[in-house]
């Protein structure tokens, strides 16, 4: 039974996450254009919200980046570079480890912003709530695996990571098995940001798959009134 939960959660669960995050932004940004975007309540207590938006996008940019190049460059690439499996993993540990204080940090005070200010409150959905309360617990799972890393820093645990992560995007079977003997915090933190990756078209993390560069190239324009408007 554990065998098959196992196989369930790391081995089908990712492909059910990756392709509803796929095809539901789609259909979200085909279907409800004007629902893609991040809301906005800046008016309210603007400085909390900089300093805390600043450091949790931060944070989680540059531990987002590093989980694409680090679980899916491929090992050979590394061995080809002279990086060591230990040198990565330490790599992962201090560069991880100051991001995610940075995101947790932020995390923690926008949730405060959200839940302590009654005018946010209000005007904060359930999946603006949860979403945020979800980023903050991942963010609090990767930091609980830093002492295990700690205690592996010939990196591999987390050739294993990389392993499964590759072989999950290219379809090898028995992805899941490389990650059979990785502790539970390993596991949680997998399962909640596959979770995160399943719930993505239905909340506000949309607004991170647009990027203004329209503006790079579209021509200016002025506002001009006419009189007859004016009087």
């Amino acid at each position: 039974m554990a065998d098959f939960v196992h196989h369930l959660l790391f081995g089908i669960y990712p492909y059910i996450a990756l392709a509803v995050l796929a095809v539901g932004s789609v259909i979200r940004y085909d279907r409800e254009p004007y629902s893609w975007r991040a809301g906005s309540s800046q008016l309210l207590r603007r400085k909390q919200l900089i300093v805390g938006s600043v450091l949790f996008h931060l944070g989680v940019l540059l531990i987002f980046a590093g989980h694409v190049v680090g679980l899916l460059t491929p090992i050979a690439i590394f061995d080809a570079l002279g990086i060591s499996h230990g040198a990565k993993q330490l790599l992962a540990i201090v560069a991880g480890g100051f991001a995610g204080v940075a995101g947790i940090v932020g995390a923690t005070l926008l949730i405060h912003r959200r839940f302590f200010d009654p005018r946010i409150r209000a005007a904060s959905s359930f999946a603006d709530n949860m979403i945020i309360l979800l980023l903050w617990a991942q963010l609090a799972l990767g930091l609980a695996t830093i002492p295990l890393s700690l205690q592996h820093l010939d990196g591999h645990e987390m050739v294993k990571f990389m392993n499964w992560a590759q072989g999950i995007f290219t379809f090898r079977s028995g992805a899941a098995d490389q990650i059979a003997d990785v502790a539970l915090v390993f596991k949680l933190h997998l399962f909640l940001g596959l979770t995160i990756l399943f719930l993505f078209p239905f909340t506000r993390l949309v607004h991170m798959l647009s990027a203004p560069v329209r503006y790079v190239w579209r021509p200016g324009y002025q506002v001009v009134r006419s009189r007859k408007l004016a009087r």
